[in-house]
């Protein structure tokens, strides 16, 4: 599967479970760990977690298994599918590691039609 489509994927799971704030940058020019990060805010740990367990069953379902989970228990979360990489924070995780700043230079994704996409595809 293509990492357009794991992001796309991905993006829609977190939204359909009301992730806040998400946010997607492209990093392949600036750092061999991935070509995409995905960046979300939870409400809770509890929230953590279910937005966690929602990627990982949409993204299963479309035959992507994560290469590696870290962060199980705490407030950050980071799914990593090798192209894309998904961070799902508390809000205060979220704001003390600041990923959306560190990863400025990369190039910003602009998620609207894909969260507003219907499936109409």
């Amino acid at each position: 599967m293509k990492s357009e489509e794991i992001l796309k994927l991905a993006a829609k799971a977190l939204d359909d479970k009301k992730a806040e704030n998400i946010s997607a940058v492209k990093i392949e020019e600036l750092s061999p760990l991935a070509e995409y990060f995905l960046i979300a805010t939870a409400t809770s740990n509890t929230h953590v977690r279910a937005l966690t367990d929602e990627v990982e069953e949409v993204l299963l379902e479309a035959g992507e298994k994560p290469h590696h989970i870290e962060g199980k228990s705490s407030g950050w979360i980071v799914l990593d599918y090798r192209a894309v990489i998904v961070h799902i924070f508390t809000p205060e995780q979220r704001e003390f590691y600041d990923l959306d700043r560190m990863w400025s230079d990369g190039e910003s994704i602009d998620l609207k039609s894909i969260l507003d996409d219907n499936g109409d595809e």
